[in-house]
């Protein structure tokens, strides 16, 4: 990852945080892309960008911009802002499903279209999606995330169909990440099972690298031991 710019979007995450962490200690410049405030000082590495509504599109560029601007090009997107919810389709809100394809898919779309002509100018651009392995087939209350997260993985076979051998676009479909929230919602279960952060950061970066250059239009089941 040495001298590559990354973009993370939902970066201050629990997921967020420790990609972009672990991009930082492989070489690489990181703009940390999020919807919570931040003052953390920019440097010649590091630059965070709070406060940015990626379901708007005009927000979305204008942070690509910014990122771009700042590290003077742009080699990799990563997108990881979304959001979860659990409601049965009979009996929860259908301003959910909006709610899910905005958090999920569009602010993916729009941080991805803004990135393309950076991308494009790298030689050597990369889109990671993070998409869900429950999205390949739904459990009872997993509708409207469900549903999303799939939209979130035929925009990446879109994407790489449209921008291959210019752009490798890959998703990693994750089983249940090992968060605090997570833990704190499932109590009862075998957290050792569940996708590390570290684990699941890991593979996103080797899609990010150029060791993974032939590799486009894959969606990567990251499951750990569930």
């Amino acid at each position: 990852m040495d001298r590559k710019v990354i973009v993370v979007t939902g970066a201050l995450g629990a997921l967020g945080r420790v990609v972009a962490e672990q991009a930082l200690a492989r070489g690489a410049s990181v703009a940390s892309v999020d919807h919570a405030p931040t003052q953390v000082p920019a440097t010649h590495k590091q630059f965070e960008l709070g406060g940015v509504d990626l379901t708007d599109a005009a927000a979305a560029k204008k942070a690509i911009d910014a990122a771009a601007s700042h590290f003077g090009r742009l080699d990799v997107l990563i997108n990881i802002a979304g959001g979860f919810s659990f409601e049965t389709v009979a009996e929860g809100d259908p301003r959910t499903w909006q709610r899910m394809y905005a958090l999920n898919v569009t602010t993916a779309l729009n941080a991805s279209r803004a990135a393309i002509p950076y991308l494009i100018a790298s030689g050597a651009g990369r889109i990671v999606n993070v998409g869900a392995l429950g999205a390949l087939q739904a459990g009872a209350g997993m509708g409207p995330y469900a549903a999303s997260k799939a939209g979130v993985h035929r925009l990446t076979e879109a994407l790489a169909a449209e921008y291959k051998g210019t752009i490798t676009v890959n998703a990693v479909l994750p089983s249940i990440i090992d968060t605090s929230a997570n833990r704190a919602s499932m109590p009862k279960a075998d957290f050792s099972r569940w996708v590390r952060p570290t684990e699941l950061a890991d593979v996103i970066l080797f899609l990010a690298d150029d060791a993974a250059s032939a590799v486009t239009g894959a969606l990567l089941p990251v499951s750990g031991r569930v």
